[in-house]
C-alpha cells in the first residue's frame, strides 16, 4: 500500500476539526503538512485504525469492509 494512500485513508477531511481549518492550511496538503496537522490535532485521524499486517490497514469504520477483511 502506498504511503499517500495510507495518509489519505488516515486524514479525516470530513470532520469538523479539518473543516474549520483556514483554507491556507487545507490547500497544497503534503505528507509532511498532513502529519503535522494530525499530530497537532489528533481528532483529524480517522478512527478506529486497524493494522491487518502485510502493509494493509483499515481506517474509519465501515461494517461491510471490516466483515470482509477480518475473518474469524
Amino acid at each position: 500500500m502506498e504511503q499517500e494512500t495510507r495518509l489519505e485513508k488516515l486524514l479525516n477531511r470530513a470532520g469538523t476539526t479539518f473543516r474549520k481549518l483556514p483554507d491556507k492550511d487545507k490547500e497544497g496538503l503534503t505528507e509532511k503538512k498532513a502529519i503535522a496537522l494530525m499530530l497537532a490535532q489528533p481528532s483529524m485521524i480517522k478512527r478506529p485504525v486497524l493494522d491487518l499486517g502485510g502493509g494493509k490497514m483499515l481506517a474509519g469504520f465501515a461494517p461491510e469492509t471490516y466483515k470482509a477483511a477480518v475473518k474469524p
